[in-house]
């Protein structure tokens, strides 16, 4: 048997087994069901746990080597954005459900990035989410767990590590249930 392979499959072959073997390597369990025995839609085995076969399973979709049944929002089907949702899934504390967060840059002089925080009040305590500053005006969160109301605030922060006040009022996101 003949293989024939371009530098650039080759690189998201490898990188959806690197993501594969991530999964593999955490351990993995998230348990999706309720009541109504709903599954998450990165459960894509519906065994009622994101884990290492799920991850395989959303690689081999990503790579064409099974048919695509994956119903991930957001995604545009089967691609290495499924395959990442899924391991995201399948991590400790992980989520199908991604936030993604968009502001209006600051028009102060002297701006070097930004802090995003969240909460599940209003008004109550908020732990900020990145670990490093953002320069740009976009956040994923991909911690939010389905069926949460989460509040978001940013600052600015600026060259010399002022931090500006929290954004108000602070922008609340409910999590869909799968």
């Amino acid at each position: 048997m003949k293989y024939i392979c371009s530098w650039r499959k080759l690189t998201m072959v490898l990188l959806l087994r690197r993501l594969a073997l991530i999964g593999l390597t955490v351990g993995l369990f998230y348990h999706p069901l309720s009541a109504w025995a709903q599954f998450s839609p990165c459960d894509l085995n519906q065994d009622g746990v994101v884990n290492v076969t799920d991850v395989t399973l959303a690689t081999n979709m990503a790579l064409g080597l099974s048919s695509c049944t994956a119903t991930i929002k957001g995604t545009g089907g089967c691609s290495v954005v499924t395959v990442q949702r899924v391991v995201d899934a399948a991590l400790p504390g992980g989520s199908c459900h991604p936030t993604i967060l968009n502001w209006v840059a600051s028009t102060s002089p002297n701006v070097a990035g930004y802090n995003v925080y969240r909460s599940t009040t209003s008004g109550g305590t908020y732990t900020k989410l990145n670990a490093s500053l953002l320069t740009l005006t976009t956040f994923t969160d991909g911690t939010s767990q389905p069926g949460q109301t989460y509040y978001y605030a940013v600052t600015a922060v600026d060259t010399s590590g002022n931090e500006s006040a929290h954004s108000s009022p602070p922008v609340p996101a409910l999590i869909p249930t799968p």
